[in-house]
């Protein structure tokens, strides 16, 4: 379960009632941004410019709408602001100073009921619609009504902090520690009774994850290139078998890292554990399902009851989780009796043990989301059973999580061209091979400039906030996304060193690379290439899909439209073995179909009206997107007529009954 998959409540013109108490005082949020101007004890208005171009800006419009010598103009941080400061702040310290003379028990019974407005207003920001940290990227992410920030708490619940400010002990509470071999572990963000509380810092990708990273994308490169020396149907479903399995391991540590902070020695020492377990799951791969089946599943398995026996001890340690830490716990322990049995049964019949096992591990803890949520038409008896024993389930965070899959579908990319990598032994090795070597280079570019720069572009809500339903599609569609997209680049890697077309002679290649170029290609190996690399394609447009995009009045093409047309794309590059075509012509008809893509996607997202090759308003065109959100327009504005304040929370009831109008933001 991740960060927050709720569906999204508009926002647009809400308030909340921590805002409107906050409007009584509004001195508590401004030591959180700059003043933007102050009143001198003369009655004029000193307005604050961040910078000259500010201030020539400002200055143009006060000119229009008051009167010269009404206020002053000046640049934060220079002289005349700080003497500006300096003056009103002595003229209001006198002026404190003469009514403690005059009224002294009145004066302090005010501060005193000052101080307490200020503690309360705080306290109620905290616990209400607004009171989330700037770390929640709702800007980058999405909105979520259903997400708070809690303070630093044990396993237990208790408060922590100590007599320094949250800031400074957030701050200093590391200095000066050691490493201890182990540490009670602490639950980093938990859903309670449909809110998502969470740690108020961000959490950090640490170093041994990116070491996790990249000796994964090492081995499934490895898997990748076994498939491809035979590719037939026999390989495919051996690559597929194998894969699924190698990703359970990435998988685990990345529960164990990101539900519990539990920064040990002993974690340290886990993550070694299951690594080397992956080690030797990869060393029996090859020849897997001939002889080296029983280590390839004991390796596999004594990392999965290691995540169990984990799961097992978490939920004895942090009773608030218990339920759900067993639960995940039973469905790490359920397929391993399958994997067992499957040991003692040959080919094919072991494949009716093999798949049922791999369908609970990889839908376990999705299904175990929906089991701690059951639906409505469940009897009543077991809903309250359900909201009882899962009161508390922990959560992944959203930054961490969506950072940790960027960062691999990155390397994902990047080792894949490492395959495309060859030597020549020509003086000048400007040929077919060079060619091919260049589309495919542009080929995985192009779908890390799409995946990055296109689908994670402008979005309002991203799927893992949008809603449980699509944060399951965005978690469980990486796997044949990144599945699809290795096998397509291993069948790459043989397509380039293919001296099957013409200007491809095979003695220009360096001699240790003769022996590997294939005068013919074969179509199970078209067939890998072409099928993997348009299953990927369909895969981005459905991780694209799972998100809320910002809506462009005029934009030349809609978001659904450009995702039709990349599913055709990727039905025609799936069907393009059936043409026969030789390696040269292979490789460059579908990096002319990826490129149509992505040249449509540029295009399709620009305005009508305005410069497709360059902005001729040289950046002073404001762009506007409108949103949906779960309230009319018509509803909206009657209720800044009546001047009537809209609880986000109540928005967000509304979520699954009602369609959301549109709002201009």
């Amino acid at each position: 379960m991740a960060d927050s998959p709720q569906t999204l409540a508009g926002t647009t013109g809400a308030t909340t009632p921590a805002s409107t108490h906050a409007h009584h005082h509004p001195h508590l949020h401004h030591a959180r941004s700059r003043l933007r101007h102050i009143l001198h004890p003369d009655g004029r208005k000193i307005h604050i410019a961040g910078s000259p171009d500010e201030a020539e800006q400002l200055r143009r419009r006060l000119s229009t709408t008051e009167k010269e010598g009404d206020f002053d103009l000046v640049i934060h941080g220079s002289p005349e602001h700080i003497e500006a400061l300096r003056h009103t702040h002595a003229h209001h310290e006198d002026r404190h100073r003469k009514l403690r003379e005059e009224h002294g028990d009145i004066a302090d019974e005010f501060e005193r009921v000052i101080r307490e407005l200020d503690a309360l207003s705080n306290e109620l920001h905290m616990v209400s619609e607004h009171a989330v940290q700037l770390d929640a990227n709702f800007s980058k992410y999405g909105y979520s009504a259903h997400l708070r920030t809690k303070d630093d708490t044990d396993a237990s619940g208790s408060d922590s902090s100590s007599t320094f400010s949250k800031d400074q002990w957030a701050a200093e509470r590391k200095l000066g520690e050691t490493m201890r071999f182990y540490q009670k572990p602490i639950v980093r963000q938990y859903f309670h009774k449909g809110l998502l509380w969470r740690a108020r810092e961000a959490q950090e990708v640490a170093s041994y994850e990116l070491f996790i990273d990249l000796f994964y994308v090492g081995i499934i490169a490895i898997t990748g290139d076994t498939a491809a020396e035979h590719p037939d149907g026999e390989s495919l479903l051996r690559f597929t078998i194998t894969f699924i399995m190698g990703w359970k391991f990435w998988s685990d540590i990345a529960v164990l890292i990101g539900w519990f902070d539990s920064d040990d020695i002993l974690r340290r020492f886990s993550v070694v554990f299951i690594l080397t377990c992956l080690l030797g799951f990869t060393t029996n791969m090859a020849d897997a399902f001939s002889h080296t089946y029983t280590p390839l599943v004991a390796f596999y398995l004594a990392a999965r009851l290691y995540l169990a026996v984990c799961l097992f001890w978490y939920s004895w340690q942090i009773p608030m989780v218990r339920s759900t830490m067993i639960g995940n716990g039973v469905l790490a322990v359920v397929p391993a009796a399958l994997w067992i049995g499957s040991i003692h049964i040959e080919e094919p019949s072991r494949q009716a043990l093999i798949w049922p096992a791999l369908i609970l591990d990889i839908f376990g803890q999705s299904a175990m989301v929906f089991f701690a949520r059951p639906a409505s038409w469940t009897p009543e008896r077991f809903r309250s059973w359900a909201k009882k024993s899962f009161e508390f389930t922990p959560g992944v965070n959203i930054e961490h999580r969506i950072e940790r899959t960027g960062q691999f579908v990155t390397l994902v990319f990047g080792s894949c061209v490492l395959g495309i990598l060859y030597q020549s032994g020509a003086e000048f090795g400007a040929n077919a091979f060079f060619g091919k070597a260049v589309l495919g280079l542009v080929q995985a570019f192009t779908f890390n400039w799409i995946y990055f720069e296109i689908d994670s572009f402008n979005l309002h809500a991203h799927a893992i906030r949008r809603h449980v339903a699509s944060a399951m599609i965005w978690f469980s569609i990486h796997l044949p996304f990144i599945m699809s997209f290795v096998l397509s680049a291993s069948a790459l890697a043989v397509l380039v060193r293919a001296h099957d077309c013409p200007d491809a002679p095979v003695e220009s290649l360096y001699e240790t690379f003769i022996s590997r170029s294939e005068e013919h290609i074969t179509d199970g190996l078209r067939w890998y290439y072409c099928g993997g690399l348009g299953i990927a394609l369909a895969c981005m447009a459905v991780i694209s899909y799972t998100h809320v995009h910002k809506k462009i009045p005029n934009q030349r093409l809609g978001k659904n439209k450009r995702l039709l047309f990349r599913l055709l794309i990727s039905l025609a590059i799936i069907l393009l073995p059936l043409a026969h075509l030789n390696s040269l012509e292979l490789v460059s008809t579908t990096t002319g179909l990826v490129l149509i893509v992505l040249f449509l996607d540029l295009y399709g997202a620009t305005v009508t009206g305005s410069n497709v090759l360059w902005d001729k308003h040289c950046g002073r065109d404001k762009s506007h997107y409108s949103a949906k959100c779960s309230i009319s327009k018509k509803e909206l504005e009657a209720s800044v007529k009546k001047g009537e304040i809209l609880n986000v929370e109540e928005i967000a009831k509304r979520e699954g009954g009602e369609k959301g109008g549109v709002a201009t933001v």
